[in-house]
């Protein structure tokens, strides 16, 4: 036997782990909400080294791992422990931060003469090192618990640990230490005795009588690379620790708790505070100088590991290399390079008993021989060697991200006296590795350590090494001289089983070989056979006459023809056909939208023959001389039924045949049963193309194997569930292949029918509950079959597209009630199909647009569009096909809500996709019911909304103005463009929450109900039930939201600069981002006018830069739905003005003004008939008119001599008054005289006669009349 790697443990819950330490560390906004929903899952690549970041312990028992990184640890145990609330001891020892901590506990000594070690627990600091008496720590835990118990019991939560006994080493001579082992106690020979006097005493020293008793302390680090330490015992008194700090810990049960209580991050103020008043005093150390070291000033060691013995121990540095260190010389005796960041174990492997149970020396106690493991990250290879000058017993890849966990002690508490007799299941060292939560041992067999060269073992040993050469080539008669030369049963059972697991080994030489092994065994006496090795060769036999027994019935001609002439056959399949014609167009659209694999190889073909190696390596003799099928991955599953049934499939092999020999060999009809049904579901796409010809070899199949012995219990009563019968539902349940599943239950519900109505004694068609559980899942087969269609469906050129979601009735039921919607609602995003298209969908009407324009394209342009809108037609008969089956899963309130939170899940994935939310926020106004669109505005504000609009108002209001995208990308998690759209989208999403809440009182909550063949759903709850149990929303809290959300968006659209907080008094700002169904103190009563001023300034710029957006007068084209041309923004102004208290009179005539400025004369004439204060407007226009006529007479270039004469004519005053006009204030001053001649109409109009500028007027009316004629 060789070393090897052995799985013993798998740890289930080590992504948990993984999320729970890295919580804080992942990419985007971490989200929490309290409705279970999952929203987004970026947990990053599995392969990440983030083990490497972490502190791993594993206990002694190998129970309970506990990972930590930084303030929080993790522990994974299937038990319960006194951790998991109470926080038994806390002592400040040092001041300094703790490097590392080392036990050592007790051991049995193995010889006569050895000292035996005390337990200890040492701590190393800095510049000193705690050891605490193991005994009184042990002491100490067991009074604390007890105390702990019975302050449970009195409901108290105080526990006051009682004093330590320590000594304090302060270790000096040393520059750094970082790492440290106890030796424990020695005690020197005389000789070592007086050589030690004579160096450190001189000539004249004096030696005692008897070798003092030392503590032996290692250390490593730089200057000198490693140190040697000796504490004589009795050189320091042990201290006695006083309370270090009032340890108060809720009892609770929470394991979590116990670790966040232990490490200091989940304490309250009260507790922090605790040990800051009762900070105890630190006693001094007690100097201790270096005795010797290994000098090296350019090395520096990382870690130092101590073998079990105490010996020996390895040291890793930062040059690459493991020193092996002898502790009693004080020399390094063996280097090892090339191990760089290397982490350090030991093995202590016992010699077998059976060895040497015969020989004189029984008596004297068990060998051991150790072994260093050495794992190298940077290389990802685990070594064995065998100490001290041994070879390298074994190497094995594991990958370069693992922890290797070595403990190096047992249970403390342990004595001479109650170690005796105890068993502990200890492993010394175990390999983690992160990827998968596999915890690996080495198992290393004795005989490696050995170096004799005539041992028999060796020599077996060699014989194994030279049968594996051989098997690269086998030759039958060599390989079999070799398997019986050996002469140990477990190396020859260890050279049979190679020799089995060998590729290129033939099924006849593994046949004669092992049949000559069993020969051999057999003609031996009795007691010299080993029974497992003949246990092996009888199995191994049987399983290749099974395999070559199977291998021919396939490959036999004579297939049998008597399937058509049983009538018992023919019955049990009546109406199969009309089945198979109902569901016909389904499964040929199914098959059609079937993905195929793009790369396929050889070896990975259903097709390809079945090696009689992995034959073997699936099955396995029982003693009751049974085989079992062994289920290791789905691939080998599947290869195994592949062999045994697919040609009975396809109708190539005598199926009964086949059934007979499988069932002599001894499987169960179970498995027999489970590897057909995986057979059939696993190669659907070839099923599909003879559905009627497989369906009959399947209905033969299934009946030969029911009946079997032991297949279905004869005992059965009928009106029961069969759990032969459940095994096939419960396949077909779980199945993913919706076609191949539905029709394995068409078959299978007319075989228990037929096997029913042959167990009643009444002719009348018998009821039973186990047809009426197949009509059931026949029912949800052909649901799940229709909606797996249409998830099938390939997403359009350019969609975003994404993995295909794969259903079964397991997975939908899991899902719960809105399992289904929630899987439309995921193919709608993939198909990018719009809001307003779905409905149209679901209101059953087709899309007919650009009918009248087909006629005017070419006939490639014509023949794309059709094809393009056949698609499209597929698409939503397909749709409308769901759900007709699911009219109350998939109602149309349902999955606009559901294609509602789906979009704006992906749009917080990828938030610079303003469209997602923009399309989440759309799919929410196609709700009808209030009530669901109050709750999922709700939910979307609080998990998606609500932090990132504070963090853009909190960023706006830093910077004073709209911010650059750089800003918006670091704080908001999007660049400007799409923090405006987001904007946008709130202000969107809070309107409809304002009327959504005004519309509850008026009707009442909808029922949701779900179709009754899917009533067992169990899971999560669907958004729409999730939303009715939100709670009602304060009104003037999300308007107060909406008008901040208004007056961000405008901000960012019109680049205005502003700090929101400023448009707002003190209420208005502590109303922000609070609950939205909780009651807040809102802004009430007159505001301050300086307020208001701002408030009105601010809008007055909004309009201004909405006129400047639409800066085209020549253009006729209707203004865009959205965008800073949208033709909703004056009227938005107004209504945040008359929100803000800004007098909207004011706001329409600055937007006349602006009109004009700008040249837009027919809009601001529309506008100007609201204006309520006509002097007003009159006195600024006739302003803007001066201007314009001032441009016109005095500044243009090509001024004529009319346009001088004219203004020679005119009266003093006017003219003095054109001159002193401004027309650099227009924005657009070259204005069409007849559209100038209208304003001075329309100003003569609207300015009273009484006026003071009324005769200015009339001049400017008679000026402008005259150049309009002359022109």
């Amino acid at each position: 036997m060789s070393c090897s790697l052995l799985e013993f443990c798998r740890l289930q819950e080590f992504k948990t782990v993984r999320h729970f330490l890295f919580r804080n560390e992942k990419s985007g906004i971490g989200l929490k909400i309290s409705f279970a929903l999952q929203v987004a899952d970026d947990a990053g690549g599995q392969g990440e080294p983030w083990l490497q970041d972490c502190v791993v312990s594993l206990s002694p028992c190998t129970d309970l791992l506990v990972v930590a990184r930084e303030q929080k640890a993790a522990f994974l145990s299937g038990e319960i422990y006194l951790s998991s609330g109470v926080l038994l001891l806390a002592q400040l020892l040092h001041e300094d931060p703790v490097l590392r901590l080392k036990c050592r506990t007790y051991e049995i000594p193995r010889h006569p003469g050895v000292t035996e070690q005390h337990e200890e627990l040492s701590i190393l600091y800095s510049a000193a090192m705690v050891t605490i008496d193991g005994f009184s720590l042990f002491q100490s835990l067991r009074a604390c618990r007890n105390q702990a118990a019975r302050a449970a019991a009195a409901g108290n939560d105080v526990i006051q640990p009682p004093p330590l006994a320590y000594k304090k080493w302060g270790l000096q001579e040393m520059d750094t230490i970082v790492d440290h082992s106890s030796v424990g106690i020695m005690t020197l020979c005389v000789f070592d005795q007086m050589k030690n006097a004579s160096i450190l005493g001189g000539f004249n020293a004096s030696v005692k009588g008897s070798p003092p008793a030392m503590s032996q302390y290692v250390t490593v680090g730089s200057g000198p690379y490693t140190g040697f330490y000796y504490a004589i015992e009795g050189s320091s008194q042990p201290l006695l620790s006083h309370v270090a700090m009032a340890v108060a810990s809720k009892l609770t049960s929470a394991l979590f708790s116990a670790a966040s209580g232990w490490l200091g991050w989940n304490k309250n103020k009260n507790e922090e505070e605790a040990p800051q008043k009762q900070k105890p005093k630190v006693e001094p150390a007690t100097p201790l100088s270096i005795r010797f070291g290994l000098p090296d000033s350019r090395r520096h060691g990382e870690s130092i590991c101590l073998s079990p013995c105490n010996t020996l121990a390895g040291v890793t540095d930062d040059f690459g290399r493991v020193t092996l260190l002898d502790l009693a010389r004080g020399i390094a005796v063996r280097m090892w390079k090339g191990y760089r960041d290397a982490q350090l174990g030991w093995l202590q492997v016992p010699e077998e008993r059976s060895e040497r149970d015969l020989s004189p020396s029984a008596s004297l106690p068990r060998r051991h021989a150790l072994f260093l493991v050495i794992y190298a990250p940077r290389r990802g290879i685990l070594e064995v060697w065998a100490m001290q000058q041994g070879p390298r017993v074994g190497a094995f890849t594991v990958g370069k991200h693992c922890r290797l966990l070595y403990a190096g002690y047992r249970l403390m508490g342990v004595n001479s006296v109650t170690s005796q007799g105890w068993q502990l299941h200890t492993q010394q060292v175990c390999l983690l590795d992160p990827i998968t939560g596999v915890l690996r041992t080495v198992n290393i067999p004795f005989h490696l350590a050995l170096s004799d060269k005539k041992s028999e073992r060796a020599k077996d040993m060699h014989l194994v090494k030279k049968l594996t050469t051989l098997l690269r080539n086998i030759l039958e008669s060599e390989a079999r001289s070799i398997v019986l030369d050996i002469k140990h049963p477990a190396v020859k059972k260890q050279a049979l089983e190679s020799l089995l697991s060998n590729k290129n080994t033939p099924v006849s030489c593994l046949v004669n070989i092992t049949r000559a092994l069993d020969d051999t065994l057999k003609r031996q006496e009795p007691e010299e056979v080993d029974a497992e090795l003949l246990q092996l060769c009888s199995s191994q036999l049987k399983l290749l006459q099974l395999y070559t027994d199977i291998q021919q019935l396939h490959s036999a001609a004579d297939v049998e023809e008597t399937y058509f002439f049983l009538p018992s056959l023919q019955d049990s399949l009546e109406g199969i056909e009309e089945e198979l014609s109902r569901v016909a167009p389904t499964l040929q659209r199914y098959a059609q939208f079937t993905p195929r694999p793009s790369v396929s190889f050889a070896q990975d073909s259903p097709d390809s023959p079945l090696p009689a190696q992995a034959f073997l390596s699936q099955l396995e003799c029982t003693e009751d001389e049974e085989v079992k099928v062994i289920r290791r991955s789905e691939t080998e599953w599947n290869q195994l039924g592949n062999f045994l049934f697919w040609s009975c499939l396809c109708g190539k092999s005598p199926l009964h045949k086949v059934c007979y020999t499988l069932q002599q060999a001894g499987i169960s009809p179970q498995q027999l049963l489970s590897l057909l049904l995986s057979v059939w579901l696993h190669r659907e796409k070839e099923l599909l193309q003879k559905p009627e010809e497989n369906v009959r070899n399947l209905h033969r199949l299934l009946v030969a194997l029911s009946d079997m012995k032991g297949a279905v219990e004869e005992s059965w009563d009928t009106q029961s569930i069969s759990p032969w019968w459940q095994q096939v539902r419960t396949t077909c349940v779980q199945s993913h292949n919706a076609a191949a599943a539905l029709l394995a239950a068409l078959v299978a519900h007319r075989a228990a029918k037929a096997s029913i109505t042959s167990r009643a004694d009444s002719k009348w068609e018998a009821v039973s509950l186990e047809l009426e559980q197949w009509v059931v899942c026949v029912r949800q087969l052909e649901d799940v079959l229709v909606l797996q269609t249409l998830l099938l469906v390939p997403p359009p050129p350019g969609a975003t597209g994404g993995a295909t979601v794969q259903c079964s009735i397991k997975t939908l039921l899991e899902g719960g009630t809105g399992g289904i919607a929630d899987s439309v609602s995921k193919w709608v995003f993939r198909q990018d199909i719009s809001p307003e298209r779905l409905k149209e969908i679901l209101q059953k009407r087709g899309n007919k647009e650009a009918d009248d324009n087909v006629e005017q394209r070419d006939e490639e342009e014509r023949h794309e569009q059709e094809k393009s809108q056949e698609d499209t037609d597929r698409t939503a008969e397909l749709l409308l096909a769901v759900c007709q089956r699911f009219p109350h899963s998939l109602s149309p309130d349902f999955l606009f809500a559901h294609c509602c939170w789906e979009y704006v899940v992906q749009w917080n994935k990828d938030p610079e996709e303003g469209r997602y939310l923009c399309w989440s926020v759309e799919h929410l106004k196609m709700v009808s019911s209030p009530h669901i669109q109050q709750g999922v505005c709700t939910m979307m504000w609080s998990t998606f909304i609500a932090k990132r609009l504070s963090a853009a108002t909190f960023l706006m209001e830093k910077v004073g103005k709209a911010p650059k995208d750089r800003l918006c990308r670091r704080d908001v998690g999007m660049g400007d463009k799409a923090m405006t759209s987001f904007l946008g989208c709130c202000v969107q999403l809070l309107n409809i929450l304002m009327e959504a809440d005004s519309a509850v009182e008026e009707v009442s909550a909808p029922e949701l109900s779900i179709e009754e063949a899917w009533s067992g759903a169990e899971g999560p709850a669907s958004i729409a039930e999730l939303a009715l149990e939100q709670r009602g929303v304060h009104y003037p809290l999300v308007q107060h939201h909406c008008l901040l959300a208004s007056l961000l968006h405008a901000a960012m659209t019109f680049s205005v600069k502003v700090k929101p907080f400023s448009l707002f008094d003190s209420k208005g700002k502590n109303a922000f981002f609070r609950d939205l169904t909780t009651i807040q103190l809102m802004p009430s009563g007159d505001m301050d006018p300086g307020l208001v001023s701002v408030r009105q300034e601010f809008l007055l710029r909004v309009l201004t830069g909405w006129v400047q957006a639409i800066d085209d007068p020549s253009s006729s084209a209707p203004l865009p739905s959205s965008g800073p041309k949208a033709e909703w923004w004056p009227s938005l102004c107004l209504e945040l003005g008359s929100l803000l208290q800004v007098n909207p009179d004011i706001l329409r005539r600055h937007l006349v003004c602006e009109l004009y400025s700008q040249g837009l004369d027919l809009r601001a004439e529309e506008v100007m008939l609201e204006v309520e204060d006509k002097d007003v407007l009159g006195s600024q226009l006739l302003v803007l008119t001066g201007q314009r006529l001032s441009y016109s007479l005095l500044h243009s270039q090509n001024q004529t001599q009319a346009a001088m004469e004219l203004l020679a004519r005119l009266p003093p005053t006017l003219c003095t008054w054109l001159k002193a006009m401004d027309p650099r204030e227009l924005r657009c001053p070259l204005i069409p005289l007849p559209q100038t001649s209208r304003l001075v109409s329309r100003l003569i109009e609207i300015l009273p006669e009484n006026h003071a500028q009324y005769s200015l007027a009339l001049h400017l009316l008679e000026a402008v009349e005259v150049l309009t004629t002359e022109d």
